[in-house]
């Protein structure tokens, strides 16, 4: 057992640690020990980048030796201090990667020096994670919105193509008439307008390189929501422009590559176009994700942000949308968000469904973090 904590603390501390070699390392923990060596020891910075062969040979070597978890935070960590940002440009090594979300954001933000060779591996990579990511949040996100507007729009004098029979029936179970073996239904209940919008969403995501872990599940998110009759749904991404991607929303892997991630941020902006898409404000959800670093004139976006809410639209800032936590954002300006009674909060994936839900239901999400206990 001492022996084992040596060679664990071994690895975790280095070759400089033991520069005696009084821990010897062999067979598979000696493999682990060089690919992390070629990684973390600052000696070697750069030591990877030097030829395709060792780069190919260290890809196929973490993935013989650590969990598809660490190999991911490998590989980022390989593209953040080695700057291997030829690994994501040529076809031959990016097959080999394992992809995640942080590996799609940083394809995207390569997107435009990527050779078109590439370009073509990239999708397929990409589109892995999507489908992924499309199959854990589909199921949740539309019974959360489709069950959340069947609730909010019943009637009472529905067409009889919209009567919620189960509900009409247990509700007037009191009027059944034994000699005639029938329920008399005194209420009727209905599901309401079928086949047509009944609330409006826009995602207004800010596309600066801070956000683009979020702006990869917004992608997401909005391709499975623009999928629903129930729901309209426009996708804009802004920096200091602005550009409407709604038309390509079914396609989120066609909706990222659109996306160039890093520049600055207008929010002030990308509001004027937003309030250009409401048509009805009371049925209208306006989900801002964004870090609130505004760029542009912060005075006049308070003032969009006020004409908003008081139309009527339910308005929601996100300040992230993704797994990493407590994100980084502008403090002082999400203060002056939460007076004029906007919900500021980051939200997990996961998390969104129950979010929509909410919005639908009208309630009061400042205090979010509670209602989703």
């Amino acid at each position: 057992m001492e022996d084992f904590r040596l060679k664990k603390w071994r690895l975790i501390l280095g070759k400089q640690s033991d520069p005696k070699v009084g821990i010897g390392l062999e067979g598979e923990v000696a493999g682990m020990d060089d690919v992390l060596e070629a990684l973390y020891n600052n000696e070697r910075k750069g030591g990877l980048g030097a030829s395709s062969p060792k780069l190919n040979r260290w890809l196929g070597d973490i993935r013989l030796y650590f969990p598809t978890s660490v190999v991911q935070v490998m590989q980022k960590d390989a593209v953040e201090r080695l700057e291997l940002h030829r690994l994501l440009l040529e076809p031959e090594l990016l097959e080999m990667v394992e992809p995640d979300v942080s590996l799609v954001a940083t394809m995207i933000s390569l997107n435009k020096v990527m050779p078109s060779k590439t370009r073509e591996t990239a999708r397929v990579v990409i589109k892995k994670v999507v489908e992924e990511l499309e199959k854990k949040l589909s199921s949740p996100l539309r019974q959360s919105i489709e069950g959340a507007l069947n609730r909010s729009i019943r009637n009472r004098r529905p067409k009889l193509n919209e009567v919620d029979w189960n509900r009409t029936i247990r509700l007037n179970l009191k009027h059944y008439q034994a000699d005639y073996q029938i329920v008399i239904p005194e209420n009727i209940v209905g599901h309401g307008r079928k086949g047509h919008s009944l609330r409006y969403v826009i995602l207004l995501v800010d596309q600066s390189g801070s956000m683009a872990s979020s702006v990869v599940y917004a992608s997401i998110i909005g391709a499975i929501m623009a999928s629903l009759k129930s729901i309209r749904t426009h996708f804009v991404a802004f920096d200091t422009t602005v550009a409407d991607f709604t038309n390509v929303m079914k396609d989120p892997v066609d909706l990222l590559f659109g996306i160039q991630l890093g520049g600055g941020t207008d929010i002030n902006k990308a509001l004027g176009y937003a309030q250009s898409l409401i048509k009805i404000p009371t049925d209208t959800i306006l989900v801002l994700i964004s870090d609130m670093f505004e760029g542009g004139n912060q005075s006049e976006m308070l003032k969009k942000v006020a004409a908003v809410k008081a139309a009527g639209v339910n308005f929601i800032v996100l300040l992230a949308l993704d797994d990493k936590g407590a994100p980084s954002y502008d403090k002082t300006l999400t203060t002056s968000l939460a007076s004029l009674k906007v919900p500021c909060f980051a939200c997990t994936p996961d998390k969104f469904p129950k979010l929509m839900e909410a919005a639908i239901a009208k309630k009061d999400l400042m205090n979010w973090n509670s209602l989703r206990e």
